[in-house]
């Protein structure tokens, strides 16, 4: 590997079940870099979607990091996401929560807010460490349909610590339309955890939504399958300079 200021090291992620048993866990996968390591596991229901027209889905999947060594692991700085082409959001209808709205609140509080726009909801982990002191603290994480960006979806995440003192989070996710094989792009940071002294470890979530707008049934989450495969290409900056980038490919089938 060459290392200048930063190391960075390519990798591809394949995350595939074979087609008799597509509808179970799709796989999961372990990258190591030096002793910080990434693991990653997901999957999406149902597998068995249309060709050319966009049918509800939900996605779910989590991530942990950790060392190999039992030190603390860096703190993830900023993430790039890009999703298939085959994949589309739509929002339509869908009630927005704007981030001031959710800002200092409790997870009680957040979710009661803005009850009507949460689109996804999971966890969210983290190690505090002060000294050689280490407190590890895990929270709800809520997923929300926020306003638009120069048109583009935003996702806005929520999530709460009470260790050292209650500190809420919240981060705005734009989500923007693109061209080529990716069809969208999310680029954005991550925040500051109990002022520095955090790094996150790990987090889960299901994604998906469906709603009524207009007399019709709508999904959040939508996927077709033209060409067997939907993928995901992911890129995470952590602040000791490591750059860890990669693309993550899931069978689906297609519906007959």
């Amino acid at each position: 590997m060459a290392m200048t200021q930063k190391r960075l090291l390519g990798m591809g992620l394949l995350i595939a079940a074979c087609a008799a048993v597509a509808a179970a866990s799709a796989g999961a996968a372990t990258v190591r870099v030096g002793t910080l390591v990434l693991h990653a596991d997901g999957g999406f229901q149902p597998h068995v979607l249309p060709r050319r027209s966009y049918a509800p889905i939900r996605f779910q999947g989590h991530g942990e990091i950790k060392t190999t060594d039992g030190s603390v692991p860096p703190a993830l700085r900023h993430v790039k996401v890009e999703f298939d082409r085959d994949g589309r959001l739509a929002t339509a209808g869908l009630p927005v929560c704007a981030p001031s709205r959710i800002e200092a609140t409790t997870v009680k509080q957040a979710r009661s807010r803005c009850a009507g726009a949460i689109v996804g909801r999971g966890h969210v982990g983290a190690i505090l460490s002060f000294g050689a002191s280490r407190i590890k603290v895990r929270s709800p994480l809520t997923l929300f349909n926020g306003p638009r960006q120069n048109g583009n979806i935003t996702v806005v995440a929520h999530a709460q610590t009470a260790v050292p003192v209650f500190q809420s989070y919240v981060v705005v996710v734009p989500i923007e339309r693109r061209r080529g094989i990716y069809g969208y792009r999310s680029s954005f940071d991550i925040p500051e955890i109990a002022g520095g002294a955090g790094a996150l470890t790990g987090i889960d979530a299901k994604i998906g939504r469906r709603y009524s707008f207009r007399g019709a049934r709508r999904s959040y989450v939508s996927a077709r399958c033209s060409d067997y495969i939907l993928q995901t290409q992911g890129y995470f900056s952590f602040d000791d300079g490591n750059v860890i980038y990669g693309s993550v490919f899931k069978p689906c089938r297609m519906r007959r």
